[in-house]
């Protein structure tokens, strides 16, 4: 297989591997599954950007990496916690993303022109014991006072039904956006998975790690057919659709972690038709 600048990627994957402060305790979400009183949840669209955590002096990814936003972008932040997803629009993921790995902080007139397109949208506030209704509240305060046109709150709606619910997915997915959120809100803020706060999609995605690869054929022979991958859980499988033509010449590298989307798994645990979204970054 043809597999070009293996020694550097390898490298790339080991150097950042060990580059990563403390991550931040983050709230995470768990799949949405038919039943909950919809009426108990706040509403949001999922937005498709890179989650940003404001520590209350620097913004960090979710595995706890510098962002080097410029200076003008946060300036106007308060020195308390912040949760949010920094964000272009719709479809617009790996943009933002190559945006923020460019890791420079050199203030130059192509990068701020970058960062004048980037909304840090707000959700949460992880410092605050109150519940996930107050947090709003206290929210739409702060980004009414901090008044930047790129500081903004994530729009939050109360439906009373499965039915509400569904029906916006559907308007949401039609006009390119990912899928729901559900915050509960009676909720604390609480580090890792909870079931207070829930993601509907039309697909179910998750995080695999590599393992090995398999050797394309016919109009894919020399390059990657399908990556080998294992789940958190130990679950193995072939990874072999959703690749770009450059992506099968430079796969990602083993032991690196991608994201793949799917509808449903086997009776084994195996996802159903696994296709390949992004590497995931720092």
């Amino acid at each position: 297989m043809v597999i070009r600048n293996w020694l550097i990627l390898l490298f790339s994957y080991l150097i950042a591997s060990f580059s990563y402060a403390d991550k931040p305790k983050l709230q995470l979400a768990t799949v949405y599954q038919s039943g909950p009183d919809i009426s108990g949840y706040w509403v949001s669209e999922k937005l498709d950007g890179v989650r940003g955590y404001w520590d209350g002096k620097q913004l960090l990814t979710r595995q706890g990496n510098p962002i080097n936003a410029p200076q003008w972008f946060v300036a106007n932040l308060p020195e308390q916690p912040l949760d949010g997803e920094l964000w272009m629009g719709r479809g617009q993921f790996n943009t933002v993303s190559a945006l923020i790995r460019s890791g420079t902080v050199k203030e130059t007139a192509d990068r701020n022109k970058g960062w004048r397109q980037v909304k840090f949208m707000l959700f949460d506030l992880p410092g605050s014991p109150d519940r996930f209704g107050q947090r709003l509240e206290y929210l739409k305060a702060l980004v009414n006072k901090i008044d930047r046109d790129w500081i903004l709150l994530v729009d939050q709606r109360r439906l009373a039904s499965e039915a509400e619910l569904m029906a916006w997915l559907e308007q949401v997915v039609a006009g390119g956006g990912e899928g729901l959120m559900l915050h509960h809100d009676n909720a604390t803020y609480t580090q890792g998975r909870s079931s207070d706060l829930l993601k509907l999609k039309l697909w179910q995605d998750a995080e695999a790690r590599v393992i090995g690869y398999q050797e394309g054929k016919g109009k894919y022979a020399g390059m990657l057919g399908a990556l080998l991958v294992e789940t958190p859980e130990g679950v193995r499988f072939k990874l072999g659709s959703g690749f770009t033509d450059k992506q099968r010449q430079t796969p990602p590298v083993i032991g690196s972690i991608v994201t793949y989307k799917y509808t449903g798994v086997s009776a084994k645990g195996v996802p159903r038709f696994a296709s390949f979204l992004r590497i995931r970054r720092p």
